[in-house]
Protein backbone atom coordinates (compact mmCIF):
# COMPACT_ATOMS: atom_id res chain seq x y z
CA UNK A 1 0.00 0.00 0.00
CA UNK A 2 1.31 3.46 -1.00
CA UNK A 3 1.14 5.85 2.13
CA UNK A 4 0.26 9.37 0.49
CA UNK A 5 1.14 12.39 2.92
CA UNK A 6 -0.73 15.10 3.50
CA UNK A 7 0.47 19.03 3.61
CA UNK A 8 1.09 18.61 7.37
CA UNK A 9 3.12 15.47 6.88
CA UNK A 10 5.14 16.67 3.78
CA UNK A 11 6.32 20.04 5.93
CA UNK A 12 7.52 17.60 8.71
CA UNK A 13 9.78 15.97 5.84
CA UNK A 14 10.62 19.02 4.65
CA UNK A 15 12.22 19.60 8.41
CA UNK A 16 13.33 16.31 8.85
CA UNK A 17 15.56 16.86 5.23
CA UNK A 18 16.83 20.44 6.46
CA UNK A 19 18.91 18.86 9.56
CA UNK A 20 19.82 16.30 6.93
CA UNK A 21 21.25 18.34 4.32
CA UNK A 22 23.34 20.10 6.97
CA UNK A 23 24.44 16.88 8.28
CA UNK A 24 25.66 16.13 4.99
CA UNK A 25 27.71 19.85 5.03
CA UNK A 26 29.11 19.02 7.96
CA UNK A 27 30.22 15.63 6.66
CA UNK A 28 31.38 17.41 3.84
CA UNK A 29 33.88 19.65 5.37
CA UNK A 30 35.34 16.29 6.84
CA UNK A 31 36.41 14.50 2.96
CA UNK A 32 39.96 14.47 2.20
CA UNK A 33 42.73 12.25 1.93
CA UNK A 34 43.77 10.55 4.87
CA UNK A 35 40.35 10.90 6.53
CA UNK A 36 38.64 8.06 7.76
CA UNK A 37 35.29 6.73 7.39
CA UNK A 38 34.59 6.44 10.70
CA UNK A 39 35.12 10.15 11.58
CA UNK A 40 32.68 10.98 9.20
CA UNK A 41 29.93 8.70 10.92
CA UNK A 42 30.87 10.00 13.91
CA UNK A 43 30.29 13.88 12.96
CA UNK A 44 27.48 12.66 11.44
CA UNK A 45 26.04 11.22 14.59
CA UNK A 46 26.91 14.00 16.84
CA UNK A 47 25.25 16.25 14.39
CA UNK A 48 22.11 14.44 14.15
CA UNK A 49 21.65 13.69 17.81
CA UNK A 50 22.52 17.52 18.82
CA UNK A 51 19.27 18.77 16.36
CA UNK A 52 17.23 16.26 18.45
CA UNK A 53 16.96 13.82 15.48
CA UNK A 54 18.17 10.42 14.96
CA UNK A 55 19.81 8.81 12.52
CA UNK A 56 17.58 6.84 10.24
CA UNK A 57 20.41 4.09 9.63
CA UNK A 58 21.53 3.34 12.75
CA UNK A 59 20.56 -0.05 13.99
CA UNK A 60 18.02 -0.50 11.22
CA UNK A 61 17.17 -3.81 11.15
CA UNK A 62 16.81 -6.25 8.08
CA UNK A 63 16.59 -10.31 8.40
CA UNK A 64 17.61 -9.46 12.41
CA UNK A 65 20.87 -7.79 11.71
CA UNK A 66 20.86 -3.76 13.04
CA UNK A 67 23.07 -1.64 10.81
CA UNK A 68 26.00 -0.46 13.02
CA UNK A 69 26.38 3.52 11.63
CA UNK A 70 24.24 6.58 10.99
CA UNK A 71 25.96 6.78 7.31
CA UNK A 72 26.40 4.13 4.75
CA UNK A 73 29.31 5.23 3.19
CA UNK A 74 30.84 3.12 0.05
CA UNK A 75 33.80 4.02 -1.49
CA UNK A 76 34.95 2.56 -5.16
CA UNK A 77 33.17 -0.23 -6.29
CA UNK A 78 30.87 -0.78 -3.10
CA UNK A 79 27.66 0.60 -4.58
CA UNK A 80 25.79 1.31 -1.22
CA UNK A 81 25.21 -0.19 2.16
CA UNK A 82 29.32 0.10 3.29
CA UNK A 83 30.03 0.49 6.94
CA UNK A 84 32.29 3.09 8.61
CA UNK A 85 35.67 1.97 9.27
CA UNK A 86 39.02 2.49 9.84
CA UNK A 87 39.47 3.04 6.05
CA UNK A 88 41.52 5.71 4.97
CA UNK A 89 40.59 8.02 2.11
CA UNK A 90 43.20 8.20 -0.52
CA UNK A 91 43.46 10.41 -3.70
CA UNK A 92 42.15 9.06 -6.51
CA UNK A 93 39.23 7.11 -4.26
CA UNK A 94 35.02 8.30 -4.75
CA UNK A 95 32.91 7.42 -1.67
CA UNK A 96 29.31 8.07 -2.00
CA UNK A 97 27.69 9.15 2.02
CA UNK A 98 24.34 7.85 2.26
CA UNK A 99 22.35 9.37 5.22
CA UNK A 100 18.76 9.78 6.69
CA UNK A 101 17.32 11.09 9.69
CA UNK A 102 14.05 11.10 11.38
CA UNK A 103 12.40 13.77 13.07
CA UNK A 104 9.32 14.53 14.51
CA UNK A 105 8.19 11.47 13.15
CA UNK A 106 9.07 11.55 9.86
CA UNK A 107 12.31 9.89 7.52
CA UNK A 108 14.44 11.82 5.25
CA UNK A 109 16.82 9.90 3.08
CA UNK A 110 19.60 11.86 0.30
CA UNK A 111 23.03 10.26 -0.68
CA UNK A 112 26.46 12.07 -2.38
CA UNK A 113 29.36 10.69 -4.24
CA UNK A 114 32.44 12.16 -3.80
CA UNK A 115 35.96 12.50 -5.42
CA UNK A 116 38.87 12.42 -3.18
CA UNK A 117 41.30 14.57 -5.42
CA UNK A 118 42.09 13.66 -8.88
CA UNK A 119 40.08 11.18 -10.16
CA UNK A 120 40.22 9.20 -13.65
CA UNK A 121 38.31 10.79 -16.28
CA UNK A 122 35.89 8.12 -17.05
CA UNK A 123 35.31 8.27 -12.89
CA UNK A 124 34.50 11.89 -13.30
CA UNK A 125 31.81 11.32 -16.06
CA UNK A 126 30.23 8.49 -14.22
CA UNK A 127 30.01 10.95 -11.54
CA UNK A 128 28.38 13.67 -13.75
CA UNK A 129 26.27 11.13 -15.67
CA UNK A 130 24.67 9.63 -12.42
CA UNK A 131 23.75 13.18 -10.80
CA UNK A 132 22.36 14.13 -14.22
CA UNK A 133 20.29 11.11 -13.98
CA UNK A 134 18.89 11.83 -10.51
CA UNK A 135 17.83 15.26 -11.93
CA UNK A 136 15.93 13.19 -15.24
CA UNK A 137 14.52 11.19 -13.03
CA UNK A 138 13.53 13.56 -10.83
CA UNK A 139 11.71 15.50 -14.04
CA UNK A 140 9.53 12.76 -14.63
CA UNK A 141 7.68 13.10 -10.83
CA UNK A 142 4.32 15.19 -11.84
CA UNK A 143 0.97 14.29 -11.52
CA UNK A 144 -0.19 11.49 -13.85
CA UNK A 145 3.09 10.35 -14.77
CA UNK A 146 3.86 6.83 -13.59
CA UNK A 147 6.65 5.03 -11.86
CA UNK A 148 8.41 3.48 -14.64
CA UNK A 149 8.98 6.93 -15.84
CA UNK A 150 11.49 8.08 -13.64
CA UNK A 151 13.06 4.40 -14.27
CA UNK A 152 13.25 4.63 -17.92
CA UNK A 153 14.98 8.62 -17.71
CA UNK A 154 17.63 6.93 -15.65
CA UNK A 155 18.41 4.25 -17.20
CA UNK A 156 17.98 6.02 -21.22
CA UNK A 157 20.67 8.79 -19.50
CA UNK A 158 23.23 6.32 -18.20
CA UNK A 159 23.25 3.50 -20.71
CA UNK A 160 23.56 5.57 -23.61
CA UNK A 161 26.46 6.43 -22.19
CA UNK A 162 27.90 3.18 -21.89
CA UNK A 163 27.23 2.91 -17.87
CA UNK A 164 25.76 -0.28 -16.38
CA UNK A 165 22.44 0.64 -14.12
CA UNK A 166 22.19 -1.69 -11.15
CA UNK A 167 18.83 -3.94 -10.91
CA UNK A 168 18.74 -5.23 -7.43
CA UNK A 169 18.46 -1.93 -5.50
CA UNK A 170 15.74 0.70 -5.70
CA UNK A 171 14.69 3.51 -4.56
CA UNK A 172 11.51 3.90 -2.37
CA UNK A 173 8.51 5.72 -0.67
CA UNK A 174 9.19 6.94 2.43
CA UNK A 175 7.59 9.04 5.36
CA UNK A 176 6.83 7.39 8.91
CA UNK A 177 8.75 4.38 7.65
CA UNK A 178 11.96 4.58 6.08
CA UNK A 179 11.17 2.00 3.50
CA UNK A 180 7.62 2.32 2.32
CA UNK A 181 5.73 1.08 -1.07
CA UNK A 182 6.11 1.93 -3.91
CA UNK A 183 9.79 0.64 -4.94
CA UNK A 184 11.59 2.87 -7.78
CA UNK A 185 13.54 1.19 -9.69
CA UNK A 186 16.36 3.10 -11.94
CA UNK A 187 15.14 1.03 -14.73
CA UNK A 188 12.01 0.41 -16.78
CA UNK A 189 9.73 1.52 -19.20
CA UNK A 190 7.40 4.54 -19.94
CA UNK A 191 3.99 4.32 -19.00
CA UNK A 192 4.50 1.42 -16.28
CA UNK A 193 4.17 1.20 -12.54
CA UNK A 194 2.10 3.17 -10.08
CA UNK A 195 0.05 6.31 -10.88
CA UNK A 196 1.84 9.15 -9.55
CA UNK A 197 -0.34 11.59 -7.10
CA UNK A 198 -0.32 14.10 -5.07
CA UNK A 199 1.38 13.68 -1.83
CA UNK A 200 3.41 10.99 -2.74
CA UNK A 201 6.95 10.91 -1.03
CA UNK A 202 9.94 8.50 -2.50
CA UNK A 203 13.62 8.64 -2.75
CA UNK A 204 14.80 8.07 -5.91
CA UNK A 205 18.60 7.42 -6.12
CA UNK A 206 20.45 6.46 -9.22
CA UNK A 207 23.25 3.35 -8.50
CA UNK A 208 25.01 3.35 -11.54
CA UNK A 209 28.46 1.28 -12.14
CA UNK A 210 31.17 2.59 -14.46
CA UNK A 211 31.33 -1.42 -15.90
CA UNK A 212 28.80 -3.73 -15.93
CA UNK A 213 25.45 -3.62 -13.69
CA UNK A 214 25.72 -7.33 -11.55
CA UNK A 215 26.57 -6.83 -8.12
CA UNK A 216 27.04 -9.37 -5.13
CA UNK A 217 26.71 -8.50 -1.22
CA UNK A 218 30.10 -8.96 0.82
CA UNK A 219 30.07 -11.59 3.73
CA UNK A 220 29.12 -8.89 6.42
CA UNK A 221 25.21 -9.03 5.22
CA UNK A 222 25.19 -5.36 4.44
CA UNK A 223 27.89 -4.06 2.08
CA UNK A 224 26.73 -4.37 -1.85
CA UNK A 225 29.84 -4.61 -3.80
CA UNK A 226 30.42 -4.17 -7.84
CA UNK A 227 31.23 -8.11 -9.55
CA UNK A 228 33.32 -6.40 -11.65
CA UNK A 229 35.45 -4.72 -9.58
CA UNK A 230 35.18 -1.22 -11.32
CA UNK A 231 33.55 1.69 -9.16
CA UNK A 232 29.86 2.87 -8.48
CA UNK A 233 27.97 5.88 -7.93
CA UNK A 234 24.86 7.25 -5.95
CA UNK A 235 23.30 10.10 -5.59
CA UNK A 236 20.06 10.51 -3.91
CA UNK A 237 16.67 12.88 -3.08
CA UNK A 238 13.60 12.47 -0.93
CA UNK A 239 11.05 14.18 -3.79
CA UNK A 240 7.39 14.80 -3.32
CA UNK A 241 4.59 15.86 -4.86
CA UNK A 242 2.80 18.71 -4.40
CA UNK A 243 0.19 20.91 -7.02
CA UNK A 244 1.06 18.04 -9.08
CA UNK A 245 4.62 18.61 -9.61
CA UNK A 246 8.29 17.65 -7.92
CA UNK A 247 9.55 19.60 -4.54
CA UNK A 248 13.31 18.59 -4.11
CA UNK A 249 12.72 18.15 0.34
CA UNK A 250 16.32 16.96 0.82
CA UNK A 251 19.47 19.57 -0.31
CA UNK A 252 22.65 19.27 -1.45
CA UNK A 253 22.96 23.06 -0.97
CA UNK A 254 25.41 22.69 2.21
CA UNK A 255 27.75 19.71 0.24
CA UNK A 256 28.14 22.39 -2.64
CA UNK A 257 28.96 25.15 -0.67
CA UNK A 258 31.46 23.50 0.89
CA UNK A 259 32.97 21.70 -2.47
CA UNK A 260 32.36 25.56 -3.93
CA UNK A 261 30.07 24.39 -6.42
CA UNK A 262 27.73 26.75 -8.01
Amino acid sequence: MIYYKSEQDIEAIRLSAQILGKAHGEVAKLIEPGATTKALDKRATEFIFDHKASPSFLNYKVSGRAFPAALCISVNDVVVHGIPSDYVLREGDIISVDCGVYFNGFHSDSAYTYPIGQVKPEVTALLKATKESLCLGIEQVRQGNRIGDIGAAIQQHTEKLGFGVVRELVGHGLGKNLHEEPQVPNHGKKGNGPLIRNGLVIAIEPMINLGRKEVFQAKDGWTIKTKDGKPSAHFEHTVAVVNGYAEILTTFKYIEEVLSIA
